[in-house]
């Protein structure tokens, strides 16, 4: 019942451009430092597997929801962390194609991570709007994108169900506990709402009534999600730095990237698993792309994080990866177990393609298709490691969750930046705030207009 790191494919023996056992451990003290510090001031979200509070007001939520209205949909309304932590457990764990055929008495659910019309037209006019319940997360309540998608469907539900007192049913709301727009306007009008906690920040909140409302609607194990999570948690707390696997993973990393490898392959071999590297190339990207370090000097530091699936992408990107520059540094992810075994049944011809298949299973197949890209980056000198789970169920899915937001953490420590912020992506938010025409805005929208009308621009017609 544990998650597995395996890094020995990161190391080499100098002969090629991976590390060595050597410089890895002349590396450590630097990395033990980072680990005390991010202890010392230990964050809210790691503790998160071990509470209960936020649980409990979900599954109280949740059951008020199916027994009074039994919704047909669920529609989770957020963007960027009050995404993809949903759509990511959804994937993982909801049963397969649940938009269609959800688990017994649970709604389906659907997670419209955008504004784009022609998205959102069509999921309006698919939905039993008065059989569908609305899950709006924002903890400011200040993003745009939640915001428009928010009066775009209370709009719509209050046009479908006659009123506003029957449609303000329909909606829980996920926000801060104390201040924000959304927290402001539930006040006001008796919207019902779930917390989110002020010291965790979106891509760490999936622990936090942002992921477990809608798992827990969806009919998911939410406690064993959280247990696998304080298992990781209890772990790494206990273990000896040197033991640390979060820490060593996040040190192999920034040792990489100290080298001229900046692009880390996430490559799950698991169809279920694919939006788990969604998750994570989001939680790896905001929390380390920085432009000043703690000190206030410019580094322009951070990663850039791909996901690859497999083995779809051994026919798509793996010419580049064995062949194309060494620059990047993968992470495959093993299933030790499928939730199903499916077995090629004996050959309708002769064939040299057919002859080895016939009696194997899909997974076998799967795994020496896993093994072949290691194989394949290995013997081309590409520094490789790989995380197993035993399973994709709720503990494990939990257990990956937690070791992969501890590693950032750790990772952030070791590049000497901060981590938790995301300047960069607030300065679009502003931008996009200020061409909306939003109040108090004005002068950034003016800045904004004169400079589109300064440039010499280069277009084209076809």
């Amino acid at each position: 019942m544990a998650l597995h790191l395996d890094l020995t494919g990161l190391f080499g023996d100098g002969s090629d451009g991976r590390l060595t056992r050597d410089e890895f451990d002349a590396a450590l003290p630097r990395a033990i430092a980072a680990r005390e510090a991010h202890l010392a001031a230990k964050p809210e979200w790691r503790g998160l597997g071990g509470r209960s509070d936020f649980l409990d007001e979900c599954q109280a939520r949740a059951k008020e929801v199916l027994e009074e209205q039994a919704p047909e949909a669920l529609v989770v309304l957020g963007i960027g962390g009050s995404a993809l932590g949903a759509q990511a457990l959804l994937s993982a764990l909801a049963p397969l194609y649940q938009e269609s055929q959800p688990a017994a008495g649970r709604p389906r659910v659907f997670v419209p991570d955008s504004v784009d019309p022609d998205w959102l037209g069509a999921l309006l006019e698919h939905l039993p709007l008065e059989r569908t319940h609305v899950n709006v997360i924002s903890k400011s309540g200040g993003t745009i994108e939640t915001s428009a998608e928010f009066l775009v469907f209370y709009d719509a539900i209050r046009q479908a169900v006659g009123s506003d007192e029957e449609a303000r049913k329909r909606f829980t709301i996920t926000t801060d506990p104390a201040s924000g727009h959304f927290r402001k306007i539930a006040d006001e009008l008796g919207f019902t709402t779930l917390t989110v906690p002020p010291g965790v920040g979106g891509r760490f909140s999936v622990l936090t009534s942002v992921g477990l409302f809608p798992a827990e609607l969806a009919g998911m194990d939410t406690q064993s999600l959280l247990e696998g999570a304080a298992r990781v948690d209890q772990k790494l707390d206990a273990a000896e730095p040197t033991a640390d696997a979060a820490l060593a993973y996040a040190l192999a990393h920034v040792l990489y990237m100290e080298r001229g490898k900046p692009i880390h392959v996430h490559f799950p071999y698991s169809q279920r698993a694919r939006l788990l590297a969604d998750w994570y190339a989001q939680l790896w990207a905001e929390s380390l792309g920085k432009r000043v370090d703690l000190s206030g000097a410019e580094v322009h530091v951070g990663p850039t994080p791909v996901r690859a699936v497999g083995p779809t992408d051994q026919h798509s990107q793996c010419q580049l990866y064995v062949e194309g520059p060494d620059d990047k540094v993968y992470t495959l992810l093993k299933l030790g177990k499928f939730g199903r075994e499916l077995t090629v049944p004996e050959p309708f011809v002769e064939s040299p393609a057919f002859s080895h298949l016939a009696g194997r299973r899909l997974d076998e197949l799967m795994e020496a298709e896993r093994q072949g890209t290691e194989v394949a980056l290995l013997e081309a000198g590409r520094p490789v490691c790989t995380i197993e789970l035993c399973k994709l169920d709720a503990f494990h899915v939990g257990q990956y969750f937690l070791f992969l937001e501890a590693a950032t953490a750790y990772a952030g420590g070791l590049l000497g930046i901060d981590p938790f912020d995301q300047p960069g992506v607030e300065a679009g938010k502003v931008a996009a705030l200020a061409l909306m025409g939003a109040p108090g805005y004005e002068e950034r929208a003016q800045q904004i207009r004169a400079n589109q009308a300064a440039r010499t621009l280069f277009t084209l017609t076809c």
